[in-house]
């Protein structure tokens, strides 16, 4: 039996708006049965984008590295390197990196997931940053 194990640099990486993803954890790469992780980067001033829910499932993000802020059923809180956000099974929410380096975060999905399972809400942003123009 060989240790299930994979490198982000390993998996494709897929152009999404405000975002790379990679997914690191699903059934194909793995054998996963019950989670998926991905991989995101987040460019200096991006916002992950459409806002989205998760109807079958709970998400929790882990900021590696960058800050910026996250909007969950249209609160909005600040997030830095070493955060880590539940998004709740069902809750409307985005990401967006404030800061001028890329942001790269780590999403942990239960039940797994994959694209295919994301509702999407293209009229919900975020409020606007203080002093921006």
């Amino acid at each position: 039996m060989s240790v299930p194990l994979v490198h982000e640099d390993d998996v494709e990486a897929l152009d999404l708006p405000g975002r790379k993803l990679r997914w690191l954890v699903t059934p194909e790469s793995l054998n996963a049965q019950h989670m998926s992780v991905c991989l995101i980067r987040v460019p200096g001033g991006e916002a992950v984008r459409p806002a989205h829910s998760h109807p079958n499932g709970e998400e929790a993000i882990h900021i590696i590295e960058g800050s910026g802020r996250v909007l969950v059923d249209g609160e909005v809180a600040p997030v830095k390197a070493g955060t880590t956000v539940l998004f709740p099974q069902g809750s409307i929410h985005m990401l967006q990196n404030t800061g001028a380096t890329e942001m790269k975060v780590i999403c942990f999905f239960a039940p797994a997931t994959n694209l295919d399972n994301y509702k999407f809400f293209e009229g919900v942003e975020f409020p606007e940053l203080a002093g921006a123009k």
